[in-house]
């Protein structure tokens, strides 16, 4: 059945980035365009990556449990889909604004708000995901469907972001779940992941955070 670790894992540089970004949007000073493209470069590619694995789940794993999960399932799987729309409002609220900002460096303080807003809903959603979608999942779902959820985020991802984004993730990741993670991973990718990733992952860090290391959640 599904091994749900990857999840956690995936959740946890969730918060951390989106706990970070406003904040990120508010210390840009107003006209600093050059540091409002690198911020903004960074909140879209976080908005594709949360974008993805909603997607992936709506296309996946809502319909597999409420298939599968009897009434456990219909309890809890509307409420899912109810917090992925609200998740997606709040989402297109903020992508709407972004541009805009990114190339101006005006108006950074709306940006900011609907960041906030942003992430209250997500960590809402993935408190309420973790407690009680995923021991379901690992119940009713089989790995190789499970990997379908990963394998669509990877197939609509531009290639050039995918070292980036497993780094971002590998931060805190538990280094057992990395490697479970890569064992179907071609070769190359299962050689050099472990190496170049946390390496992409810090320079990234220290332009955007200002540091390599920055604050991991719960610090």
């Amino acid at each position: 059945m599904a091994d749900v670790r990857d999840m956690y894992m995936a959740h946890t540089m969730m918060r951390r980035e989106f706990r970070l970004l406003p904040q990120l949007v508010r210390d840009v000073p107003e006209g600093s365009v050059q540091r409002a493209e690198l911020v903004g470069s960074h909140a879209e590619l976080l908005c594709q990556i949360l974008h993805l694995h909603h997607e992936g789940e709506d296309l996946v794993l809502w319909p597999l449990l409420a298939e599968r999960g009897g009434e456990e399932a219909a309890v809890i799987v509307p409420t899912m889909e109810e917090q992925h729309h609200a998740i997606e409002q709040a989402h297109a609220a903020a992508m709407a604004l972004l541009p805009g900002w990114r190339a101006e460096a005006t108006g950074g303080e709306e940006l900011a708000e609907a960041l906030d807003q942003l992430l209250a809903v997500l960590l809402e959603h993935m408190a309420t995901e973790e407690k009680e979608i995923l021991p379901l999942a690992a119940k009713y779902v089989t790995a190789a469907e499970w990997d379908r959820m990963g394998q669509h985020g990877l197939a609509n991802s531009p290639k050039r972001t995918l070292p980036l984004t497993f780094g971002m993730v590998m931060y805190e990741g538990d280094p057992e779940v990395v490697k479970a993670v890569l064992v179907h991973a071609p070769l190359p990718a299962r050689l050099l992941m472990p190496r170049l990733a946390p390496r992409l992952y810090a320079s990234h860090a220290k332009r955007v955070h200002g540091t390599p290391t920055p604050p991991r959640v719960g610090c």
